[in-house]
């Protein structure tokens, strides 16, 4: 039989090198329980938006384009915290390869994620800043170029970031079933400073002008003055407004989701098994995630027409993608 000790081990064969599995309270344990479930819908709510998207002809607009990268990051977040199940444990049993690996590739999608809002920010500030530029500065092959190069910027960013970890995965770890992802006090802030502090302030400069200009046409609209208002400044389309208080609300719960997860970033609290409170801002980052889907879901009638058209698996019809679903 085991002893009390071996069962508490993460590699009971492994007596003098094993890491102890940590005593988790309830209300932890109650958040493990929960992630596959939060896992696999996040990636079920994101992939259909995926799919809406690039299946429809109708909605492949440059606005749409970046909420599609969007949903991207969400569903590789979906199933990267999927991964993060096999720490329910306590323990990390699949190697310190796949430990880095995990840990890089949150990186990747977190950085990707806040460079696409920032995306979405500047595509919402000229369409109700500048709408008559609009239809010339942002194009789709403009927009495809820019989420291409927040990707690759977001993969050789954090491959400059976390060089160290990747060249020797493990380094710094104090016993077998340990998953931490170590990274020097200059890296963390160079991270914060590019990752966090720029975008967000880049994010919100450009929502308060939307926010201004915004509050001027309506008080335009209201004063009865239909397309060109006295100081001759034309009027963003009604659709344009509406798409930027909806992804003004994305871009509110992304911030409050997200403000956490890098503080607990500057903290240096980067072990993602023992330290309860970097599991629950972990936790609330996902959380996110699934939440943008939703948001969609209840702002957008295409969404919601097209997820019809999904699961009546009317889009497997010839020329289904021709459908008039706006």
């Amino acid at each position: 039989m085991k002893t009390l000790e071996e069962t508490e081990l993460c590699f009971p064969q492994l007596l003098n090198s094993s890491c102890r599995k940590p005593i988790r309270p309830q209300f932890d344990t109650m958040i493990y329980i929960l992630l596959p479930f939060g896992s696999l819908l996040t990636a079920a709510l994101n992939l259909l938006v995926i799919i809406s998207i690039s299946h429809f002809k109708q909605l492949h607009t440059p606005t749409n384009l970046l909420i599609l990268s969007l949903a991207v990051s969400d569903f590789f977040m979906g199933l990267h915290m999927f991964l993060t199940i096999m720490l329910i444990d306590g323990c990390w049993f699949l190697g310190d390869l796949m430990c880095t690996l995990h840990g890089y590739l949150g990186y990747v999608i977190a950085s990707a994620s806040v460079g696409t809002m920032v995306l979405i920010s500047v595509d919402r500030y000229v369409a109700i800043c500048h709408p008559l530029q609009y239809s010339s500065e942002i194009t789709q092959t403009r927009v495809q170029v820019c989420v291409c190069l927040c990707w690759i910027c977001s993969v050789i960013f954090q491959g400059l970031i976390l060089k160290d970890a990747l060249k020797q995965p493990g380094r710094y770890h104090s016993c077998i079933g340990e998953c931490i992802l170590f990274i020097n006090y200059i890296a963390v802030l160079v991270d914060l400073t590019f990752s966090f502090i720029v975008p967000i302030t880049v994010i919100v400069v450009l929502y308060m002008r939307i926010f201004v200009v915004a509050v001027s046409q309506a008080r335009a609209m209201w004063s009865h003055i239909a397309a060109v208002t006295q100081s001759g400044k034309v009027t963003a389309k009604k659709s344009e407004m509406k798409a930027a208080r909806t992804l003004g609300v994305v871009v509110v719960l992304f911030l409050i989701c997200l403000c956490p997860y890098y503080c607990v970033e500057l903290t240096g609290q980067n072990n993602l098994i023992n330290d309860s409170s970097a599991a629950f801002v972990l936790c609330l980052y996902y959380f996110n995630s699934c939440l943008n889907p939703v948001v969609y879901a209840f702002c957008y009638p295409w969404l919601r027409k097209s997820i019809k058209l999904l699961v009546t698996f009317k889009i497997l019809q010839p020329d289904s993608s021709e459908l008039n679903i706006l």
